[in-house]
């Protein structure tokens, strides 16, 4: 390898002009002068995800990781397996996540598996797998190599909320407590503990708890804990407390020891703020999707239960659900409220992007039969001449591979990659607009990754 060029576009990465660092990386890997000893084109996509990434192009970045696991001799591929798992989690492709974290934790040589764990508990609460995504941030938590397990056990304590077991959450979040955090995670974290001292019928530490996260004035309690705050309040004010000890700390010992697990020159890549580590959402213990009913003995289920017992807890939910609750009111009021939520839903929906048919289907659509397709798909707004111009260039493929949605309320854009009859790709850009609360086409043209 072009040693020399490497150490450049090292440097330029560096230097966070991204652009010149993928270009030296790819030109180190195209130099047709150079010997590759084994693992370095490993570390040159690796590499080349990277920058892909930090240009904010998560499905070329996706290409790049993958072409770097099939370097076998490469030494950091439980590094490029979390990357490539945060880069299909950025586009939503939760169950391809997934996939990778565990490749990645799989890794006996990766020195940093909490971060994987993390990724992966993150995209297990998205896909609703609660008890799943809780044994995940349970191991992210219990890693030695994690220097702040602080998010871990943020997270875990949701986790145990949402199953019913207020009395672990709160020891979760007691022992987050002993960290160093910004003002406004310990904030977070006191108003989650009160909320999890309240279903533990503990008012007297709920009140504590919601008094310390409002103490400086900065944070304002969510609706939900709102109401477990004023609920406290009125038990405490009438002597309803318990008046109990503080409960027993779980064993996390070692967490606060770090590890310097960075790897020069193949480094993680940070995930986006956009979907944060920390569930910050108010939470429905019962309705929740992976609520499950507390067991009498009261025993440490969850730390002490195995993987297996707890993936199958979560998958007997709906129905232990069903058989607990009655008929009746219950079912007329619930009824109400789905509809309720169900309004909601298709309005914060609507404000996000989505709609039917979906950007993907009229993309797909269209590239299937561009011909037939031009009297369907495309925005009234856009005429005949306009469309026989736009498609002139455009390939039928039945196949065409969407790359990726930047969605807004009344505006997207569809990615597409079609596949020509030589076997050639090209790329085209597809601008879509509103059309009640589907999609229509506004501009189809080729898009050049180079030039954008």
């Amino acid at each position: 390898m072009n040693n020399e060029l490497f150490e450049w576009a090292y440097g330029q990465y560096q230097q966070r002009q991204y652009q010149e660092a993928l270009m030296g990386f790819t030109d180190c890997l195209q130099d047709p002068a150079a010997a590759f000893a084994p693992g370095e084109i490993g570390l040159l996509y690796h590499q080349i995800g990277n920058c892909l990434v930090k240009l904010k192009n998560p499905a070329e970045a996706i290409h790049a990781y993958t072409q770097a696991t099939a370097d076998e001799a490469y030494a950091a591929m439980g590094t490029v397996y979390c990357n490539l798992g945060m880069a299909y989690a950025s586009l939503r492709d939760y169950e391809n996540a997934v996939r990778c974290f565990q490749a990645a934790v799989d890794d006996v040589d990766y020195l940093t598996p909490h971060k994987a764990y993390t990724g992966m508990g993150n995209a297990l609460m998205k896909m609703g797998k609660t008890a799943e995504a809780g044994v995940a941030f349970r191991e992210a938590a219990l890693d030695e190599s994690n220097p702040d397990p602080t998010k871990a056990l943020l997270n875990l304590g949701v986790c145990f909320m949402a199953l019913n077991r207020p009395a672990d959450a709160v020891a979760s979040y007691e022992s987050a407590l002993q960290f160093d955090m910004e003002p406004a995670t310990r904030n977070k974290l006191f108003a989650s503990l009160g909320q999890a001292y309240s279903a533990c019928g503990e008012f007297d530490y709920a009140v504590d708890a919601f008094e310390n996260a409002l103490a400086d004035r900065t944070y304002a309690l969510s609706d939900s804990a709102a109401v477990d705050y004023q609920r406290a309040v009125a038990a405490v004010a009438q002597g309803s407390a318990e008046a109990t000890q503080v409960l027993p700390i779980a064993d996390m010992s070692g967490l606060d020891v770090g590890l310097d697990g960075s790897m020069y020159p193949a480094d993680d890549y940070d995930y986006d703020a956009q979907d944060p580590f920390y569930y910050d959402e108010p939470y429905d213990v019962e309705n929740h999707p992976g609520y499950i009913e507390a067991d009498e003995q009261g025993e440490d289920i969850f730390f002490n239960a195995s993987d297996e017992e707890l993936e199958q807890w979560s998958k007997d939910m709906a129905k232990k659900d069903r058989k607990r609750r009655n008929v009746g009111l219950k079912i007329l009021v619930f009824v109400i409220v789905l509809i309720i939520a169900a309004c909601a839903g298709a309005v914060f929906a609507y404000t996000q992007g989505y709609g039917y048919p979906t950007q993907q289907m009229v993309a797909e659509q269209l590239f299937a039969n561009p011909e037939a397709a031009k009297t369907e798909v495309f925005a009234e707004t856009i005429s005949a001449d306009d469309i026989d111009s736009m498609l002139g260039p455009v390939i039928q493929d039945a196949n065409a591979n969407i790359d990726g949605v930047n969605q807004s309320m009344s505006e997207s854009t569809v990615f597409v990659t079609a596949t020509t009859p030589e076997g050639g790709d090209v790329t085209y850009k597809v601008s879509m607009v509103r059309d009640m609360i589907g999609w229509k086409v506004s501009n189809v043209e080729p898009y050049f990754t180079s030039q954008n």
